[in-house]
């Protein structure tokens, strides 16, 4: 009842009004009784999550290890479905984070490092980055921590010209989801960050050693230059789909910024992460992350649930679709159009300086 009551008095809108012009000033009153049932962690669905992602991704490092004396060509293609399997254990890494995985916060952190050092990643530095990120998210005041640099339009204009040389860089796809994605993950995450308080520099420390460790170990029962073929692709594949999916939940068609003043928590939620409706086969890999409006509403969920959560409410039915092949679109997102309300690419740029060409030219 309080779900149908919600959903007419305060998600009904207007066919004809932009999504991006939306502004949703939602009482959790009404929310948060929908989505508390689906904040429990389920202990046989998480221990089996670990089992159908971890095994086998084991299983798959043995094969692609035995394909190298066949073909590395085989290799190469076992290593697309390793790094489904990546992305799938950094999901449970990512539920890990938010404490939501399991009841106890011991075994959340346990299996954090675990997941953490197979994905090169420092638990608690990444778990303190993210936790602005959801408090931040699409708040135009508030960049800069745990999300891609993205200017405004003004911003840009504004920039010297070297940082819009590095910008353009930075935000070119091939660097991205290409050598962005394997810096990030390799060389960036082996270091702390400035502000970081002791225990998010000791989980740095911690997951390097580890990671040293377990690279020594593979040396000597491996091979060094055989562990560097066997994790070289699969890092690659599923760094660029982590950032892929990580970009286009929050620059799409249709999305969300406001000002710090104007920003509102739910409204972030709802029509600034997207839900990304991916094919059966890649929703089962990226484990469920495209409801990412749900994740974003209520970040204690585990992933296991979102999608119940999704069906079951009527909160939702109205929340943007992006599907796999209007996702590409994002491609061409480079910069927020304060004015329009709306993400632009640099031709918007061009044509905008053309009509004020053309303005003054009238006058």
């Amino acid at each position: 009842m309080i779900d149908s009551v919600f959903f007419t008095f305060v998600i009904g809108v207007a066919d004809e009004a932009n999504s991006s012009e939306r502004t949703l000033i939602l009482n959790t009153t009404f929310w948060q009784p929908i989505i508390e049932k689906y904040q429990t962690p389920h202990l046989r669905r998480s221990i089996w999550q670990i089992v159908n992602s971890f095994v086998p991704y084991l299983i798959l490092w043995y094969l692609m290890q035995l394909s190298l004396e066949i073909s590395y060509w085989l290799t190469l293609g076992l290593s697309i479905l390793a790094a489904g399997f990546l992305v799938r254990i950094f999901i449970i890494f990512h539920d890990c984070g938010h404490g939501c995985f399991f009841k106890s916060r011991k075994a959340n952190d346990i299996w954090g490092y675990i997941s953490g050092i197979l994905t090169l990643t420092p638990y608690h530095q990444w778990r303190h980055d993210h936790a602005v990120h959801h408090a931040t998210s699409s708040d135009l005041d508030r960049r800069g921590v745990g999300d891609i640099w993205t200017l405004t339009v003004a911003e840009y204009l504004k920039s010297p010209r070297l940082t819009k040389i590095f910008y353009r860089v930075y935000r070119n796809p091939l660097v991205m989801f290409g050598i962005g994605g394997l810096y990030v993950i390799v060389i960036r995450q082996r270091f702390p960050s400035r502000a970081a308080a002791s225990r998010e520099r000791g989980s740095v420390l911690w997951t390097n050693l580890a990671l040293a460790g377990l690279m020594v170990l593979m040396s000597f029962t491996v091979g060094f230059v055989n562990t560097v073929l066997i994790y070289f692709p699969i890092l690659l594949i599923s760094s660029a789909a982590g950032i892929w999916l990580f970009y286009v939940q929050h620059q799409f068609e249709g999305a969300y910024w406001e000002q710090g003043e104007n920003w509102d928590y739910v409204a972030a939620a709802l029509q600034g992460s997207s839900f990304y409706n991916l094919p059966r086969v890649l929703q089962w890999f990226s484990g469920n992350i495209g409801f990412h409006h749900i994740h974003h509403l209520s970040p204690r969920i585990p992933n296991y649930h979102l999608e119940r959560c999704h069906k079951n409410s009527t909160l939702f039915s109205q929340v943007k679709r992006v599907t796999l092949f209007s996702s590409l679109k994002s491609f061409a997102f480079r910069l927020w159009d304060e004015e329009g309300q709306r993400l632009v690419g640099y031709r918007f740029l061009k044509k905008s300086f053309k009509e004020k060409l053309r303005d003054g030219s009238d006058t």
